[in-house]
């Protein structure tokens, strides 16, 4: 598939058909990823306004909000666990009770059960400013990918819209002072996990060009798609204790935006004259402003959202075989309110997700299906 690639690129630039960054088109979403209400019709776990980031440390769920870890009780009550001196991006946890914390344009911090702490800023040449997601391999090593050399991870959407091709991928080894750079050139990759239990075989979701590639740590490069043309913009990836493995999502995609990132001279003048908030652009959320777009189009008739209409923010979790094809999906759609479903973590309630877009935990099976829990028991995390 890799070696076809080249040539479906150079037939859809010339006829401006076909798949890949000079087609307009966007994948149909049937089959597994069929749009359904499974995230909005189970129940809410907590409530983190400003929550990005959620993982299981000894049986308890911990999520981040900015610079705050914080640990969430059984009940949805969320009690500070520790401050860091900038918004954490990404949490790893290991089996033997590392926690690793993705900083904001400071790099990555690793906690040990001994209470030593380690530091890593950069890869090589390359500053670790934007770190996306953390997976520590089966021999201990930390896998890291910084999704741009130029924005910051709260300005995910503005390396897509400048075409952005600087995400990196690097492992930082066990006792080792510095991460070692295995793949870049990277179009916002934004997951990653290691294949089959192998600390050499590493799946990375790459946002930009929709699809999930297989990266060899020892041969430090891209080995070849695994899943591509995607409907969504790919996030994080979670290996599933029973095979298998579940993929977050940034937003879904539309021909809308597909248009405007082949149109250059509108999208300049766009990202120079229009504010971010209102670009035509992928979104963790939506529908606050009437100067938003796709506005004619989400409200159809009596103010009512059609969950069909066009919509900038989206939720989506998406379940894959062991071999990467789509199993399963859950989705909150147009008229939803739980998007930007960025993280998530296997516990003994199932799969534990966070919906960025407004801060609600929420649990599915691991097939997909709702997990029933009643509104009224969870609580706002002050």
């Amino acid at each position: 598939m890799s070696l076809m690639r080249p040539i479906k690129q150079g037939l859809a630039r010339v006829l401006g058909g076909g798949g890949g960054d000079y087609s307009v088109t966007v994948p149909v979403m049937d089959g597994p990823l069929k749009p359904n209400d499974v995230i909005e019709a189970t129940g809410r776990i907590a409530h983190i306004p400003g929550g990005a980031n959620i993982a299981e440390i000894d049986g308890t769920l911990v999520a981040s909000r900015g610079p705050d870890l914080l640990t969430v009780s059984a009940s949805g009550e969320a009690a500070p666990r520790g401050t860091y001196d900038a918004d954490i991006t990404a949490l790893a946890v290991s089996d033997r009770g590392a926690i690793a914390l993705g900083l904001s344009g400071r790099g990555v911090v690793i906690e040990n059960p001994d209470g030593t702490r380690r530091h890593v800023d950069s890869a090589g040449d390359r500053a670790l400013t934007c770190v996306t997601a953390l997976a520590f391999l089966p021999d201990g090593a930390l896998a890291i990918t910084n999704g741009s050399a130029e924005f910051a991870p709260e300005a995910w959407f503005h390396d897509l819209m400048h075409h952005g091709a600087s995400g990196v991928v690097a492992v930082l080894d066990p006792g080792a002072d510095t991460a070692t750079l295995v793949a870049t050139g990277l179009r916002y990759p934004s997951g990653i996990c290691p294949i089959d239990g192998s600390a050499d075989r590493l799946a990375v979701s790459e946002a930009w060009r929709h699809r999930l590639v297989e990266i060899s740590r020892t041969g430090r490069k891209v080995v070849g798609d695994l899943t591509e043309e995607l409907p969504l913009y790919p996030s994080r990836i979670v290996p599933l204790r029973d095979g298998g493995y579940a993929l977050c999502n940034l937003s879904v995609r539309s021909q809308l935006i597909e248009f405007v990132l082949r149109e250059r001279r509108y999208l300049r003048r766009m990202i120079r004259d229009v504010p971010p908030e209102f670009w035509i652009a992928p979104a963790l959320s939506s529908k606050h402003s009437f100067k938003e777009p796709l506005q004619a189009g989400g409200v159809i008739r009596l103010g009512i959202h059609k969950p069909w209409a066009p919509t900038r923010s989206y939720g989506a979790i998406v379940g894959l075989t062991p071999d990467f094809h789509p199993a399963w999906s859950a989705h909150s759609r147009a008229d939803g309110h739980r998007h930007g479903v960025t993280s998530l973590v296997q516990t003994s309630q199932g799969l534990v997700a966070l919906a960025q877009g407004n801060g609600d935990l929420f649990a599915i099976s691991e097939t997909g299906a709702p997990l029933a829990q009643a509104e009224d028991t969870a609580k706002d995390a002050s």
